[in-house]
């Protein structure tokens, strides 16, 4: 029998790689996942400035991704609504309030100016082939800009998931600069839906933030909500605060939304409700603040790895000065090109190096005709000649020669020289060029990337403080029946849905119950508000089914919800004292008649019991049967 194991085995490692490596985890490098780095590079290789419909760019990307078009549209839609790379034209929806884009063959895309400027460079672009070997795709865009911070994503692979928050443009850049000068700096995150925010535990990327919307009052009996939290719209929140209304833990009237282009919803209060009181109930219990963890997870030298945002802004910083040194030193080489031909066709027509090949007969006569006429001149060269310099002063035409200006072919070889010795003093100050490429950028972009959210620090709302005790519990003793559901008179207690009951049954059954609609709870003797951290201490008096007559002094603090205790060992008697005094008195006991009987009765000071456990059985009080049993106060003994 064949084993199905090492198939099973060796497919889940190739999936689970394939989706790690090319769905789900971006490239640490350009910030990117496998698609936004298609649509980008098709967007790129299609510009001529105007704007294209995103359903022609889908077909195009769908050449390079082999996923179908509706995660190419949906990848689009979302990069584009981060407004950094791609320029939208049409309904792409709305992220404040949730509504989806319009078909794809209605809206309209390009790239925008900072993603032309800072993400592009074919020459400097390694390429691989697509999926079906058919086209060419970047194997990493050489992006200039820290984009995996800039832009924040989610992905969801096999065993790991990675959530990083978008961060302000500027802010990220002054940090690289901060990095070069090194100098200490602090970077935390951005949302574009603004908001306030608490970065006390973001723990350099590893812990999480809190964020609340702005509410604000207009009145006493008015809320205004101005910005909403991030990753979440304004029908979630309605959602949440109508969820809340139902539940009776805020108390609303009407809920009006304005919102267009910014947010503003109205939240109008119930009599006898205030702002300042339902202000901290929406922080508790709708999505007016909401906590976002930071779990950043990144492709890194092939492999999936965690990193803190510091770590991965050293690391782009340092890509950054290798990019920008290596687009110099492309730049300077094709400089030296450029001089060294315009020296050489300088010599070819000025010293009319051409007139050597008129008495040439053969093709090879002529080439060693032009070599030698240039070598005479070899002093003047740049760098040696080759034989494709030559094949290309070949080419150069009658009519450039005729209309050949020396002086302004001198004029060029200087500003060519000139951009060298510019091209030459950025190398060798590569860290001081980089800081003024990106004060240009904060210059040139800054403006439009303003910090939208506001960074503070606030107290989570205790839920506990700030709920409503607005569940009425009562005890119906006809039924047995205890809840707020039950219409009773007896034992009424006013709750919120955080705090605990202690109810005490004649049989010496108790229990620690919260809200509940309905529960039997037989013949109740205590009922009363229970405090979980200090608990509550009794005496307590009882007689068994022989009616011997024990006695204790307890304390109930540890219990599990509704789960039921019992006070009297065995189960079986009844409870005849549950006081809560300090001095609770003498207990004066009658014994039940017995032939011959002499002694009818004893007492006990029930002040001398000491603490026990809630299930021990306690001290016994007579050594016979007990017909009646009296407390009274010591001072009535």
């Amino acid at each position: 029998m064949v084993s199905l194991e090492p198939l099973m085995r060796q497919n889940f490692i190739e999936y689970a790689s394939y989706v790690i490596m090319d769905r789900a985890i971006p490239d640490l490098r350009d910030g990117c996942k496998p698609v936004q780095r298609r649509i980008l590079h098709t967007l790129s290789k299609v510009n001529d400035g105007k704007f294209h419909k995103v359903a022609n760019i889908i077909g195009e990307t769908m050449k390079l991704h082999p996923h179908g078009d509706a995660s190419i549209g949906d990848a689009l839609v979302v990069l584009a609504n981060k407004k950094y790379f791609i320029e939208r034209q049409g309904n792409f929806g709305n992220t404040i309030t949730g509504h989806r884009s319009a078909a794809a063959r209605y809206i309209e895309c390009r790239l925008t100016p900072l993603a032309l400027d800072t993400m592009f460079n074919k020459a400097l672009t390694t390429f691989e082939p697509s999926y079906d070997g058919r086209n060419q795709e970047p194997v990493c865009l050489p992006a200039k800009l820290p984009v995996i911070l800039l832009l924040g994503t989610e992905g969801i692979a096999v065993g790991m998931a990675t959530k990083i928050l978008p961060h302000n443009f500027v802010e990220l850049l002054r940090a690289q600069i901060s990095i070069l000068r090194n100098k200490p700096f602090q970077i935390y995150p951005d949302f574009p839906s603004g908001g306030v925010m608490d970065v006390s535990e973001y723990n350099d990327g590893l812990g999480k933030v809190k964020v609340r919307a702005k509410v604000r009052a207009t009145d006493d009996k008015t809320v205004v909500i101005s910005q909403i939290a991030y990753q979440t719209t304004t029908e979630s929140l309605i959602a949440s605060i109508e969820n809340a209304a139902q539940k009776n833990k805020i108390k609303v009237t009407g809920i009006q939304d304005y919102t267009t282009d910014r947010v503003e919803i109205e939240v109008k209060l119930t009599r006898g409700v205030y702002a300042d009181e339902a202000i901290p109930q929406m922080f508790a219990y709708t999505d007016c603040e909401v906590s976002l963890s930071s779990n950043i997870v990144v492709i890194q030298d092939q492999a999936p790895k965690s990193v803190t945002v510091s770590d991965t802004l050293r690391f782009l910083t340092k890509q950054l000065v290798a990019q920008i040194q290596a687009e110099l030193e492309h730049e300077l080489g094709q400089l030296h090109d450029k001089h060294h031909w315009l020296t050489l066709e300088r010599i070819f027509i000025e010293n009319r190096v051409y007139k050597k090949i008129e008495t040439a007969k053969t093709a090879e006569a002529v080439f060693k005709a032009v070599w030698a006429g240039m070598h005479e001149f070899e002093l003047l060269f740049v760098r040696p000649m080759a034989d494709e310099d030559v094949e290309r002063l070949l080419k150069i035409q009658i009519r450039r020669i005729s209309a050949y200006d020396i002086n302004k072919s001198r004029k060029d070889e200087k500003d060519v020289l000139r951009a060298i010795n510019e091209a030459e003093k950025k190398l060798a100050r590569i860290n001081h060029t980089t800081i003024k490429y990106l004060e240009g950028l904060i210059e040139k972009y800054g403006k439009d990337y303003p910090r939208q959210t506001q960074i503070a620090t606030f107290e989570s709302v205790d839920k506990k403080a700030v709920a409503r005790q607005n569940i009425r519990m009562s005890y119906d003793p006809e039924t047995g029946f205890y809840g707020s559901q039950v219409k009773g008179t007896k034992h009424v207690v006013t709750i919120s849905e955080y705090d605990r009951v202690l109810i005490v049954a004649s049989d010496g059954s108790y229990r620690v119950i919260g809200p509940a609609d309905k529960l039997l709870v037989g013949r109740v003797i205590y009922c009363k508000l229970f405090n979980p951290e200090k608990g509550e201490e009794f005496t307590v008096v009882y007689r068994d089914k022989t009616r011997q007559c024990y006695a204790k002094r307890v304390h109930i603090l540890k219990f599990i919800k509704e789960r039921e205790y019992y006070l009297i060992k065995n189960k079986e008697g009844r409870i005849d004292l549950l006081s809560q005094a300090a001095d609770p008195g003498i207990a004066h006991l009658s014994y039940a008649p017995a032939p011959r009987q002499r002694v009818k009765g004893a007492t006990f000071d029930l002040g001398k019991l000491e603490l026990t456990s809630p299930s021990a059985r306690g001290s016994r009080l007579a050594p016979k049967a007990v017909a009646k049993l009296k407390v009274l106060p010591r001072d009535r003994k």
